[in-house]
């Protein structure tokens, strides 16, 4: 079943308590989950930004009303040139509904709506398939293999590098 409406909007003080379960619990943030980390940094970096920075951001996925997760962006450049590096989190009871891919697509809608750069990429695991699907629907193209790009779980791993350009045309019905 899918979720009738999807919308991105800022994080509210209400939102917090989702932050602070991606960086506590084990798993839930699925193949992403390096780790415990401070259950506190959400609270301190909502109050500095309410996660609204120069450099790097966050917004929250609604789906039919509901926080049902993140997408983020971060700066990455290279040479003198600027782009977003993006990403995305789901709480397991929204993932598999067709929220994911058109979160995305209104990320990038918003990225090149909203600031002067040209290229939009994501990094996924070799092994979520979902994700790869996610960003193909998305608008996103494959690129290539980024090896040994990522500690994890004890060891190095690959990561599938996916892009989408300002002038790449804009997938259907997001």
């Amino acid at each position: 079943m899918s979720a009738r409406e999807v919308r991105l909007r800022p994080v509210t003080e209400d939102d917090l308590g989702m932050f602070r379960r991606f960086v506590t619990e084990p798993g839930l943030i699925g193949l992403d989950w390096a780790g415990f980390r401070d259950a506190q940094a959400p609270a301190r970096r909502y109050a500095k930004d309410g996660f609204l920075g120069e450099d790097d951001s966050r917004l929250i996925v609604e789906a039919d009303g509901t926080a049902a997760g993140l997408v983020s962006w971060s700066a990455r450049g290279f040479g003198v040139s600027r782009y977003w590096e993006t990403g995305i989190a789901l709480l397991p009871d929204w993932r598999g509904r067709g929220i994911g891919w058109r979160a995305q697509a209104m990320l990038c809608d918003y990225l090149f709506t909203h600031t002067p750069v040209e290229r939009v990429q994501a990094i996924t695991h070799p092994e979520n398939v979902a994700e790869q699907k996610s960003l193909e629907k998305a608008g996103f193209t494959f690129e290539g293999v980024l090896r040994a790009v990522e500690f994890l779980r004890g060891q190095w791993r690959d990561g599938w590098m996916y892009s989408r350009l300002r002038s790449d045309p804009y997938p259907l019905n997001p």
